[in-house]
């Protein structure tokens, strides 16, 4: 059996605590990932996404309940932090915002220097990096980070992580704002990088289109509270719970569900293009032969 890498349980979580501005995000919710897997976390807003995350890699720490993040134990006090945040890369939504230096090449070297590593070592890291993310190194380390288009600083971004090595990575809506082509290209990225680096992914989305294609499993938040979880096809087997939470369905199963509702014997928990095609095709095959 796979390696559990990530184990949440009864996490809560307040903002402000003990003011009078105390806002709890988190009201026990639960969360755990396997080594090589993609997981997504679905929630509107206000839902407790970004604070479960940001567990991940000791940006926040438990106020109750449980979270270990590899070997790393976040309610010890005396928790390695900093090495924890070399093995869990986190990319924020509109990671372009990420970027602070003059040039490229010194943003993407930022957090490999800061791991004492030799000048060639930080070098191989940002040269591997950049490349990685279809940022040729040699074209792009001296230019300025502000002359970069919204897709490339979203790239450079995401280098500047990828050159601390990380073995859990976790992006915040990469899709967000992006065109059709823009997001076929930065899931392609993704799936690539997966694959080459042997990441573990959590993807927090609003994009159930992404989930239906790319996750193995995915948890769905509200009001501070896990309340779903399973594979793709198990989750949106709920559709009436996901819209009371504002979530939609992906636009196929959506198709099918609808077809399904209204009496044709179409399987309804198609979650690609591909999966409501077939399923569309053998009631149209079956209603010829019937006929």
């Amino acid at each position: 059996m796979a390696e559990k890498v990530v184990d949440i349980q009864d996490l809560e979580y307040w903002y402000m605590q003990g003011t009078p501005m105390e806002v709890q995000a988190l009201k026990g919710a639960h969360f755990d990932v396997y080594r090589g897997e993609v997981v997504a976390v679905l929630g509107h807003t206000g839902s407790g996404k970004s604070t479960l995350i940001q567990h991940l890699n000791g940006l926040l720490r438990p106020h109750k309940g449980h979270v270990r993040v590899l070997e790393y134990d976040l309610t010890d006090p005396n928790v390695d932090v900093k090495a924890l945040r070399r093995r869990v890369g986190l990319v924020f939504q509109f990671p372009e915002a990420q970027l602070f230096e003059r040039y490229v090449g010194d943003d993407v070297a930022f957090g490999p220097r800061q791991l004492g590593l030799s000048r060639e070592e930080v070098r191989e890291r940002v040269r591997t990096a950049m490349n990685a993310v279809g940022l040729d190194f040699e074209t792009y380390k001296d230019r300025f980070t502000f002359s970069l288009s919204g897709g490339e600083k979203r790239r450079a971004a995401l280098a500047g992580v990828l050159a601390l090595r990380p073995e859990i990575l976790v992006l915040d809506e990469p899709t967000a704002g992006l065109d059709p082509e823009g997001r076929r290209l930065i899931l392609n990225l993704i799936r690539r990088l997966k694959e080459e680096w042997e990441l573990t992914l959590i993807l927090v989305t609003h994009d159930m289109d992404t989930v239906a294609e790319m996750a193995d499993r995915c948890f769905v938040l509200a009001d501070g509270r896990t309340v779903l979880s399973g594979t793709p096809r198990e989750v949106f087997a709920h559709p009436e719970v996901l819209r009371e939470l504002a979530l939609d369905l992906p636009h196929p199963t959506e198709v099918t569900h609808r077809l399904a509702a209204t009496g044709v014997p179409v399987r309804p928990d198609a979650l690609t293009l591909d999966e409501a095609e077939t399923a569309i095709r053998h009631v149209l095959a079956n209603g010829s032969a019937n006929t």
